[in-house]
């Protein structure tokens, strides 16, 4: 959420940001409410002033022998007292309204975002080559279901379409994968693992942006309907500190979480529907950090490389974006995209995202009122939030298979996690 006086001492800044993610929101209704809530506690302290001054007033009237001026003073205070009691309730709903509206309201894009949508994501470096193969690639979904790892039928029919049953090899590949993420991230990385609930009340989610914008694309418990399915383990993460004040020396927070994830994808009609690409539900290892926003920067950078490591221990090519400013997410003020090469893709290879690392700023440490003092008996102040997918694990299963395909049906497994699935390779 961004901070009302910043949008009130810089409207043309939150108004560029708009252009440029082409959003149809405006800054004028927050300013209008505003100014209406600036009138109304003008007028609230000038009655309550009057009400205070009444007092002495009406004891020297008393002492004078005016009893029926004193008489009139108290009916003024009387009825200044009953004004600020009628405009209590317009006060409440006028800074319900602005809350209400600055929820709404994107964060502030980076000044180095590229204009323009998706197509005008700016390629910051490229990882390896797009592999090569002396016969015609296939996509996953045809590799996994000969080699009888990937079941799509049967999940349709115990669950619908967009889900996948994962047999055998598949399975313990994607045991294999957390396994290995979640190592590498603790381990050589420095973060700490968690592992949350699955499901958080719509505070958690309003705090990290998912609501109200997204309720459409989450899954919402029916008995209670406080409860949401999480369509991301930042959810979780980032809320572990909500509503707390920590001290400097332990404002610094790095944590990763494996957890399945699920999404409606209700916007997402007909895209990317083949196998395993987009689902109702999947895993993912994804990481946070926390930090002040001196540090801010250099933590995303710092967590961007670490998802990026774990591309680089499996050998697959990969690409890194920096998101423009029609494509960059509700809450971010920066995106990284690393994007994997599938070969195997109906277009006859691309490239598809496989983490967005992504820099909020206080935008979400704002929205859940989390906050750091920076000195003992400093005021608190918001820190940066920072997360990303360390990696999304379905779609690293989706790289292994196209990316490691032989001629004759079998996938050569990557040597980082030959110990995890104790094979070399996935064979028919």
């Amino acid at each position: 959420m961004l901070d009302l006086r910043f949008l009130i001492e810089h409207p043309d800044v939150v108004r560029g940001s708009l252009e440029r993610r082409r959003s149809p929101l405006s800054v004028e209704p927050v300013i209008e409410a505003n100014e209406r809530r600036r009138e109304i506690l003008g007028e609230v302290e000038a009655l309550r002033a009057q009400v205070n001054s009444v007092g002495p007033q009406i004891g020297k009237l008393m002492k004078e022998g005016r009893k029926d001026d004193a008489m009139a003073l108290r009916q003024e205070a009387g009825q200044a007292s009953k004004r600020i009691k009628e405009l209590d309730p317009e006060l409440s709903e006028v800074k319900d309204r602005i809350q209400e509206l600055l929820l709404a309201i994107p964060n502030v894009l980076h000044d180095s975002v590229p204009e323009g949508g998706e197509e005008n994501a700016r390629v910051e470096r490229v990882v390896g080559e797009p592999t090569a193969f002396d016969f015609t690639p296939r996509d996953h979904s045809a590799i996994g279901q000969d080699l009888g790892i990937i079941d799509l039928e049967r999940a349709a029919k115990i669950a619908g379409s967009r889900f996948s049953v994962l047999m055998g090899a598949g399975a313990a590949l994607t045991r294999a994968l957390k396994d290995f993420m979640i190592d590498l991230h603790t381990r050589e990385h420095g973060y700490t693992e968690v592992l949350p609930p699955f499901m958080c009340n719509t505070d958690a989610f309003i705090g990290t942006g998912q609501l109200p914008k997204f309720a459409d694309d989450l899954f919402r418990i029916a008995d209670p309907d406080r409860f949401w399915l999480i369509s991301t383990a930042e959810v979780p993460l980032t809320n572990l500190h909500s509503g707390e004040i920590m001290d400097a020396d332990s404002v610094d927070k790095a944590y990763c979480a494996y957890t399945p994830c699920f999404r409606s994808e209700a916007g997402a009609a007909g895209k990317d529907t083949r196998g395993m690409m987009r689902q109702h539900q999947f895993d993912k290892v994804e990481l946070v950090r926390i930090t002040t926003p001196e540090n801010g920067p250099a933590a995303h950078a710092e967590l961007t490389a670490n998802a990026e490591k774990v591309l680089q221990l499996l050998e697959l090519p990969y690409r890194v974006v920096t998101l423009a400013a029609g494509d960059t997410g509700f809450g971010s003020t920066l995106t990284y995209d690393l994007e994997i090469w599938l070969p195997g893709d109906i277009e006859g290879g691309r490239y598809r995202e496989i983490s967005s690392c992504s820099l909020y700023n206080d935008f979400q440490a704002r929205r859940m009122n989390m906050r750091y003092r920076p000195e003992p008996k400093g005021k608190p102040r918001f820190p940066y939030t920072i997360n990303g997918s360390g990696l999304a694990i379905g779609r690293c299963l989706i790289a292994i298979l196209e990316n490691n395909q032989q001629a004759d049906g079998s996938v050569v497994v990557p040597e980082v996690l030959r110990d995890y699935l104790r094979m070399d390779v996935i064979a028919p």
